[in-house]
């Protein structure tokens, strides 16, 4: 069976295991899938063991091969000006959306109240999240790491993604024989870690199966029912954003077709709709890019990296119709303006998200300050979050991907 298959097999046995835990409160099934957290733990510190190296080094060969400083300023608007672009994009499909199927799903009053409860409960929670995301000129700062090596101890990668292209662009303009040893050290470093990367994915079902099956047994189908038009609206969404722009872009620029592009990207959609991390999918994702859709490696090794870092066209999306989903919860309108404001604040805030948990989340934050709605809608938000979370990611992942073909395509850096 292929990789996908075993993985598809460890989603389903957690979604099965979770849910009957959830719908029995079976003592032992509870025990058993509370108990599994720590090996998906494990399987993702494996992975994330290797992300730090492994971008360094790939990113590093990948800018430092193309040779001159002119196609490294190129490759760069190109790809920051695909990613921006798709986000706008999945922000009006989010608003178009939200605003046809939110209000199919208007709770009665006893339910607010209770939700409203929830909310005030775990607000200083969110206040204290809050103050961990950069923002602002704090971000911009922040981009130029003083510590490189601080930076990657703390897993903070989008520093790193800095410090590492501007000793790529550095190497570029070498002698092409110094330049080799560097960039010859660098495919070497990147070769072992993929290896690693494969021992890894062949604990995926394992991984898969653990990280699903606690999440499930402790919300059962509770939090779905509750908000499902909610869940509904991000899902749905996401699929439209994913069938009309990524795969035509895929389609009409890259000219690949996209049963091929999904064909290939699926082992990484599945991956990040698993662990809900872009950052943990992409030694996956690389391994599609190059071994399935022929990409150039020095496109994939730089395209990959930096739309793990700051690529959020499912999180925009999400948020969008997060804004809309508080706003008729709580009662409160928003006009055009309203609904401006809350559009370029969830734009900023796509390209801010952090390393942080519920970020996606939290980072809403300026959003909800800009049109008036309640912070404590936030915690409701919390609440729902791991499902949304799960396709946002894997939409996420899979602009990942797309971005990295169109802009292969349009540097006609294709492998035969």
């Amino acid at each position: 069976m292929r990789s996908h298959l075993w993985m598809g097999l460890g989603l389903l046995g957690g979604l099965l295991l979770g849910l009957v835990a959830a719908a029995t409160q079976s003592r032992q099934l509870l025990w058993v899938a509370e108990h599994l957290r720590p090996v998906g733990t494990l399987f993702l510190n494996l992975l994330q063991m290797v992300v730090i190296p492994l971008v360094a080094t790939a990113l590093f060969a990948g800018i430092a091969k193309l040779g001159h400083l002119q196609a490294v300023g190129r490759l760069v608007l190109r790809t920051l000006g695909f990613f921006w672009g798709t986000a706008v994009a999945a922000i009006l499909i989010g608003f178009i959306v939200g605003s046809l199927i939110l209000p199919l799903g208007r709770l009665n009053p006893e339910q607010q109240a209770a939700l409203r409860q929830a909310a005030v409960a775990d607000s200083s929670f969110i206040h204290k999240a809050a103050e961990d995301i950069p923002s602002g000129a704090r971000f911009i700062v922040e981009l130029i790491p003083a510590n490189p090596v601080r930076a990657a101890v703390e897993g903070n990668l989008l520093p790193v993604i800095v410090f590492v292209t501007f000793l790529a662009v550095a190497a570029a303009a070498l002698p092409d024989e110094k330049r080799a040893a560097l960039t010859d050290l660098a495919d070497v470093a990147t070769a072992a870690l993929v290896k690693i990367v494969h021992w890894v994915l062949l604990l995926a079902p394992i991984g898969i199966f653990a990280l699903v099956a606690p999440i499930v047994a402790r919300f059962g189908w509770d939090v779905v029912k509750a908000m499902a038009w909610f869940i509904a609206a991000v899902i749905v969404g996401l699929a439209i954003f994913i069938t009309a722009v990524y795969l035509p872009a895929v389609a009409l620029i890259a000219r690949v077709p996209p049963r091929r592009f999904l064909r290939a990207a699926f082992p990484s959609m599945l991956m990040g709709l698993s662990t809900t991390s872009s950052i943990a999918t992409l030694p996956t994702m690389l391994e599609a890019a190059v071994g399935e859709l022929r990409l150039a490696p020095t496109i994939a090794s730089f395209a990959l990296p930096l739309g793990a870092s700051i690529n959020r066209g499912g999180s925009a999306l999400f948020q969008a119709v997060a804004v809309l989903f508080v706003a008729q919860l709580y009662g409160v309108p928003l006009g055009f303006g309203e609904a401006f404001q809350a559009g370029a604040a969830v734009f900023l805030a796509s390209l801010t998200v952090a390393s942080v948990p519920t970020a996606s989340v939290v980072s809403l934050l300026p959003a909800f300050t800009a049109t008036g709605l309640p912070i404590q809608g936030l915690s409701i938000l919390m609440a729902l979050d791991r499902i949304p979370d799960m396709f946002r990611t894997m939409t996420n992942v899979t602009g990942h991907l797309t971005g990295a073909t169109v802009i292969a395509a349009i540097e006609a850096e294709r492998r035969p």
